[in-house]
């Protein structure tokens, strides 16, 4: 249980800084 939480904090924090790549390139 602990781990599939881990994995999937890692997924999320993954998942969040696309997307704030693809803005901040948008942006720029």
């Amino acid at each position: 249980m602990e781990l599939d939480r881990n994995q999937h904090s890692v997924y999320l924090l993954n998942y969040h800084l696309v997307m704030v790549v693809k803005y901040r390139r948008k942006v720029i």
